[in-house]
């Protein structure tokens, strides 16, 4: 329902206007049959519901995310956005709207089973994401990142099976998914981070902002978001 006294603007009337990706990353967010599946774009259309607006994804390379936010041309980067003090350069963010740990996949056959076992490994990791807390436990690791052509989710999965790289380090979700559909790559060990994920406004659009707070506290007050998430994700527990 729209809340008439929330005054603000977006890019276009009575849309959001989101700068996102196509990768598949389930149960976070996927594309099947032409439509945009998973826990963000639902909370999306959610958020849509409360302020009038209509969901709309432009899909962008991840290391391009701000970048195109800072032209003008986009409201906000929503796609799986740990909230970091190098994205606050960029953007203003909301609330979050869940939290989310990492983790490290590799071959079945690999011997990395907890990060010790890096050291001296090739880790994959896709450009304009982040891995906050193995740059910090592991600062000599080496870093393999994807960038350009090279910056999908397919490539980097097929980087691992063929041994261009020893791991690659993500969102836990989607790489326990990928562990489920393969069998030939497992999950060696999850990082209990509980990074905050929030939506990335242009800055200065602080009206925006304010709206889209308000509209996150009002699906948590009256229960939609947890409803949500154990829609999309009913093996973790609602962090708020």
């Amino acid at each position: 329902m729209f809340a008439p006294f929330m005054d603000f603007t977006t890019v276009r009337p009575a849309q959001l206007t989101i700068v996102a990706s196509d990768f598949d990353a389930r149960p976070m967010s996927f594309i099947q049959e032409g439509e945009r599946l998973g826990y963000e774009p639902a909370v999306a259309r959610a958020v849509g519901e409360v302020l009038g607006l209509e969901p709309v994804w432009v899909d962008i390379a991840p290391d391009q995310f701000y970048p195109a936010l800072s032209t003008g041309n986009y409201d906000v980067v929503w796609f799986s956005q740990a909230i970091t003090q190098d994205r606050r350069a960029w953007a203003d963010f909301t609330r979050p709207y869940g939290r989310f740990d990492e983790a490290v996949l590799v071959r079945e056959d690999s011997p990395i089973h907890t990060a010790a076992d890096l050291a001296g490994k090739r880790l994959g990791i896709l450009a304009g994401t982040t891995s906050i807390a193995l740059h910090e436990a592991l600062p000599d690791l080496e870093w393999v990142t994807f960038v350009g052509a090279d910056q999908t989710l397919s490539t980097l999965l097929a980087a691992l099976g063929e041994g261009a790289i020893d791991a690659l380090v993500g969102d836990a979700l989607p790489l326990l998914t990928t562990e489920a559909d393969t069998g030939t790559l497992r999950v060696a060990f999850q990082l209990p981070t509980q990074h905050p994920f929030g939506i990335g406004v242009l800055p200065g659009n602080r009206e925006l902002l304010e709206a889209l707070n308000q509209a996150l506290n009002q699906l948590i007050v009256n229960g939609t978001l947890a409803k949500l998430w154990a829609q999309w994700l009913p093996y973790k527990p609602f962090p708020f």
